[in-house]
């Protein structure tokens, strides 16, 4: 499961692989759960033929996705994953899989522990050609008791047992997981994709796309 990615925060870059504006406080570079990063919907008036509307949105928001009913944000500790498996039917994360609330997080990588040497060595896996990544997420929005809009997000996850590189990763005797990482070319697919659409996305990175290094 991913808790710890490194964000985008080269807006130029955003710009020109994601085709939005990043938000102007797009939060740290470091992200681990609770921590405010940054995600890509579609614009809420996308559909209303007025082509000073963007088709996109970037969006400042806490990593891990804080459902309706949430009585504060601690709950993100729990919530950074959605596993592709039970995700319509968890409680926090239902209701966002239903209405089809999907975003992109922009990533420059992702970080994994290690096991093959008996502990666990923090690594850091991104694009083989150095270009950021798009990983599928989940948005929601929360109102604070004192009246405040929090947005929040969630990495969608897929297992990989099968999968060349992210196999060697969490330990031994543990389900290996990896997060969904979305073709370029599909990003608008994905964020205009219906609810009953939403499993078509599920599907692994191939690992000859994907490179790693040891993390410092």
């Amino acid at each position: 499961m991913c808790s710890h990615y490194q964000a985008l925060k080269e807006r130029d870059r955003y710009w020109r692989l994601f085709g939005v504006e990043p938000p102007s406080d797009p939060g740290r570079a470091d992200l681990w759960p609770g921590y405010q990063g940054s995600f890509i919907r579609c614009h809420p008036h996308a559909d209303v033929g007025d082509e000073a509307v963007p088709p996109r949105e970037g969006l400042p928001g806490l990593f891990g996705l804080v459902p309706h009913w949430a009585k504060d944000t601690t709950i993100t500790r729990h919530t950074y994953n959605a596993r592709s498996e039970t995700v319509a039917e968890k409680p926090s994360f239902r209701e966002a899989w239903k209405n089809a609330q999907h975003c992109i997080i922009p990533a420059e990588a992702f970080f994994e522990p290690d096991w093959r040497s008996g502990k666990a060595v923090p690594t850091r896996i991104a694009r083989a050609d150095g270009e950021p990544m798009g990983i599928a997420g989940l948005w929601s929005v929360w109102k604070s008791p004192q009246g405040e809009r929090v947005h929040s997000y969630t990495m969608l996850t897929i297992n990989a047992d099968a999968h060349a590189l992210l196999r060697l990763f969490h330990k031994p005797g543990d389900e290996k997981r990896m997060v969904v990482i979305l073709p370029p070319q599909r990003y608008q697919d994905w964020l205009q994709a219906p609810a009953a659409h939403s499993m078509d996305f599920m599907q692994p990175y191939p690992a000859e796309l994907l490179r790693t290094g040891v993390s410092n």
